[in-house]
């Protein structure tokens, strides 16, 4: 019977360790998690776990001739390569033109996203978050 109450409790052990290993993956993007808007555009975004990776897409323009961005990707699954901080491929929405990116969160109300044109010439801008 011992024998019975041990091997219960690894299987128990190994369900839950399992189970708290998915949950770590699907929160690898939740600090990011929310609307955030762009400065430079007052576009927002909504930034979402997709998966454990980190996605994004446009949810709102202050621009009327902007208003066919609304619902398109700007961010497809960037993997999480550090705390707070993504790496994945960033879509300029108005050229359809796509950037290797780089987003990192910088505080609670602070998300830097940077679109690079080679490793080493990139522009960024800190999108402040709406909620």
């Amino acid at each position: 019977m011992l024998g019975v109450k041990k091997t219960s409790l690894l299987v128990t052990g190994i369900a839950v360790t399992s189970f708290l290993v998915g949950l770590a993956g699907q929160a690898s993007a939740a600090g990011a998690d929310g609307v955030w808007v762009r400065p430079s555009t007052g576009t927002q975004a909504h930034f979402y776990n997709c998966g454990g990776k980190l996605c994004a897409k446009v949810v709102g323009v202050t621009d009327p001739s902007r208003k066919e961005e609304i619902g398109k990707m700007i961010l497809s699954g960037a993997k999480k390569t550090a705390d707070n901080k993504w790496e994945g491929a960033l879509t300029d929405v108005g050229s359809g033109k796509v950037y290797s990116g780089y987003i990192s969160l910088d505080g609670p109300g602070a998300l830097e996203v940077k679109g690079c044109v080679t490793s080493f010439l990139c522009q960024g801008e800190t999108w402040t978050k709406v909620k």
